[in-house]
């Protein structure tokens, strides 16, 4: 037992080996277009080269084994007719036959007698003669000559008057020979005797062997050749396409200025030409659309940031306006508020604009600290209670039951859950809105469902588009910008992490945010399922009571308590924003 472990062990080894080397072979096959072309080239070249050495071979034997035939055929009628005149009037005694069996076969033998050019192909032979109806009583046969090289079947045909020929192999000196033996009848005036000439066929053997190795060591050097040929034209086609690859990969990468080397004016060189020209074309557009974008950026930022004076000064006026409303008309106090309210929406869009100029150009920075992001969704859903009650559709929090703490910027976070809530509240048709968190020890995961109309097939990639709205139609509650969405998903992304959308027409929608526990790790799974187990039953409708809904108690810690507001997005400290709300 102690012998067979080893072996098995060995055993296991080598057949790891194996597939390792396998699936080298595999990614090897799969990446290199030279080695399928050459393998494939080689392949058909040697089911060709086979095929072709196996008919050579089977004619050259053939060819042989004719010549043979019919020199060996000519060479039996000449002895024939040489011994002819000897075999007549022979006697049928035993002894008497066996005489002249020897003087005729002596004859046959002096010098070659009876041979011309015609039969001088038939190579050495040895003759036979027989009387095959003479055999004693012991049933032996009187016969001079090896007889018993003769087969069986070819003695009886020729037996009984017919020629014949055949090939036969018998044992000689304990190895195999082979024999073309040939068979005539021979008429005495007494009876019918039998000639038999074998021919070995060694000399054609040994042809045939060579042949048969030439073709061999001439099929391994072609096969050599072609793979070679084979590999050096695959590589002048293939090593052009390589550097297009790589040219390619260091394009997407960045380097715009990456060009083909063109050589001649082959197809070759049409193609680096062309692919020059296209990237020619595409580094002009980009350096026209990094223009332009650069242009808007600046065109944004410059009219927000313009607009804040002024904006700053009618609301200075509008709130004048607000607060003396009540000595005014119904119709000027009614349009007092209206003014205030749109200078509401204009200031967010402002705040939202400039946001969005920021984070094109890339200078938001992440304040990341350790935050309980249940918090930060009862933040949200508080800042979102009143439109919730005045929507009808009530939000519900499946917040876990410990505290989940995550390294980021709660001031980014809390805005995607407020915009998150705030979507979801205005398509939830009265619906109830459901926030659910969970976390694991890498991420951690918020979906925002809603049971309203639900996104059509391919709008799950649009509501993140500026300003794109799936109902232009629709009305509105909470007053938005149309760039809540983006900055929500440009925030996760500075984060680290994903915010992705599935809807359905009838069964709502769903958006998952989804974080990274800790600053500047790579997010691979969520906690949470981005699409739900949509139930066969339609959802009910949730009747809200007529008096207003009591605020939730949020039990908040110490430090939560002395939480500040944060900055605003022009840069106004926070504490001035405070008074000035005041």
């Amino acid at each position: 037992m102690k012998f067979v472990r080893p072996v098995v062990a060995k055993a296991q080894l080598l057949v790891g080996e194996a597939r390792k080397r396998w699936a080298a072979f595999g990614d090897l096959w799969r990446r290199s277009l030279q080695l399928r072309v050459v393998v494939s080239t080689l392949a058909l070249s040697s089911a060709v080269v086979f095929v072709l050495g196996m008919v050579l071979q089977m004619q050259i034997t053939n060819q042989l084994l004719n010549t043979k035939d019919e020199a060996a055929v000519r060479q039996a009628m000449a002895s024939r007719a040489l011994i002819q005149s000897d075999l007549v009037g022979l006697n049928p005694g035993p002894d008497s036959v066996q005489t002249r069996f020897q003087s005729a076969i002596n004859k046959l033998a002096v010098g070659g007698a009876g041979t011309d050019a015609t039969t001088a192909g038939a190579g050495a032979f040895e003759p036979v003669l027989a009387d095959g109806q003479g055999a004693n009583s012991a049933g032996r046969v009187p016969a001079v000559g090896p007889l018993d090289d003769v087969p069986r079947g070819l003695r009886d045909m020729v037996e009984n008057g017919g020629e014949a020929t055949q090939i036969h192999t018998v044992q000689r000196g304990g190895k195999a020979t082979t024999l073309f033996v040939v068979g005539l009848p021979m008429s005495t005036t007494a009876r019918s005797m039998q000639l038999y000439l074998i021919f070995p066929l060694t000399a054609e053997q040994r042809t045939a062997e060579v042949v048969q190795s030439t073709l061999a060591v001439g099929g391994i050097v072609l096969l050599i050749l072609l793979a070679l040929i084979a590999n050096l034209v695959t590589r002048q086609v293939v090593r052009p396409v390589r550097q297009a690859a790589e040219v390619a990969e260091r394009f997407a990468d960045g380097t715009l200025h990456e060009r083909m080397h063109v050589v001649g004016e082959d197809d070759v060189a049409r193609l680096a030409e062309s692919f020059n020209e296209m990237a020619e074309s595409i580094q002009a557009q980009f350096k026209q659309l990094e223009e332009f974008g650069q242009l808007q950026r600046r065109f944004t930022s410059d009219v927000s940031h313009e607009l804040r004076t002024p904006l700053t000064t009618v609301r200075m006026a509008a709130d004048v306006l607000h607060a003396s409303r009540e000595q005014f008309p119904a119709g000027l106090a009614r349009s007092t508020e209206l003014l205030v309210d749109e200078l509401d929406r204009f200031e967010s869009l402002l705040g939202d604009l400039l946001e969005i100029s920021r984070l094109d150009a890339g200078v938001e920075e992440l304040t990341a600290e350790q935050v309980d992001i249940r918090v930060l969704a009862r933040r949200a859903h508080d800042s979102v209670r009143a439109i919730s009650t005045s929507a009808g559709s009530p939000v519900v929090l499946d917040l876990p039951d410990s505290e989940l703490v995550a390294e980021l910027d709660s001031r980014r976070v809390e805005r995607i859950l407020r915009n998150l809530l705030a979507n979801a509240i205005d398509h939830g048709e009265g619906q109830p809105v459901e926030l659910t968190m969970r976390g694991n020890d890498d991420a951690v995961a918020i979906t925002v469902r809603d049971h309203g109309v639900g996104l059509r097939q391919g709008e799950a990639e649009l509501v993140f588009s500026r300003f794109w709205r799936a109902d232009p139609s629709r009305n509105r509650r909470t007053g938005g910008t149309g760039l809540g969405l983006s900055i929500s998903l440009e925030d996760a992304r500075l984060h680290g992490g994903w915010l992705e959308a599935w809807g359905e027409p009838g069964h709502g929608a769903v958006f998952r945010l989804t974080l990274p526990r800790r600053h500047g790790e790579e997010v691979r799974h969520s906690p949470l399922p981005l699409a739900p187990a949509i139930a066969l039953e339609p959802i009910a409708v949730v009747e809200e009571p007529a008096v207003a809904e009591e605020p939730e108690e949020v039990e908040l810690t110490e430090a939560e308590i002395t939480w500040q507001p944060a900055e605003p997005v022009d840069g106004t400290p926070a504490a001035e924003v405070s008074e000035e709300v005041r």
